[in-house]
C-alpha cells in the first residue's frame, strides 16, 4: 500500500526559504513521475514541479529558478527546495506519485497517489 507523508511545511517571511519533504514507502520500483502540487484557498490546484526516474525536472513558470525538486532514491523521499518565496506561494503543499509508465506532466490526473499536504504561509 503507497503511503506519501509531506513534511517541512510552516510560516515564513517573503524571501525567506522552506524545504518541504516527502517520505514515500509501500512500493516497488516502476517507471513513474513524482510530483508537488499546491492549492491555495479558492484557487484551483496546479502543480508546482516534478522529476523522475532518471531525473529529469520540470517546474510551472511562477517557481522556475525559485524552486528546485529532488528526490533522495536511498531514503525514498522527495524534497521541494523554495527560496526566495512570496506571499502567492502561500498555499497547501502535495506531494504525488503518478501512474506508472506514465509521461511525468503537472496535469493531477496523472498522479495516483497523493499525501495529506502541509501548509506553506508566506507573509509580507
Amino acid at each position: 500500500q503507497v503511503r506519501l507523508v509531506e513534511s517541512g511545511g510552516g510560516s515564513v517571511q517573503a524571501g525567506g526559504s522552506l524545504r518541504l519533504s516527502c517520505a514515500a514507502s509501500g512500493y516497488t520500483y516502476s517507471s513513474y513521475c513524482m510530483g508537488w502540487f499546491r492549492q491555495a484557498p479558492g484557487k484551483e490546484r496546479e502543480g508546482v514541479a516534478h522529476i523522475d526516474n532518471g531525473g529529469n525536472t520540470n517546474y510551472i513558470d511562477s517557481v522556475k529558478g525559485r524552486f528546485t525538486i529532488s528526490q533522495d532514491n536511498a531514503k525514498n523521499t522527495l524534497y521541494l527546495q523554495m527560496n526566495s518565496l512570496k506571499p502567492e506561494d502561500t498555499a497547501i503543499y502535495y506531494c504525488a506519485k503518478s501512474m506508472p509508465w506514465v509521461r511525468c506532466s503537472l496535469k493531477d490526473w496523472t498522479y495516483k497517489y497523493w499525501g495529506q499536504g502541509t501548509q506553506v504561509t508566506v507573509s509580507s
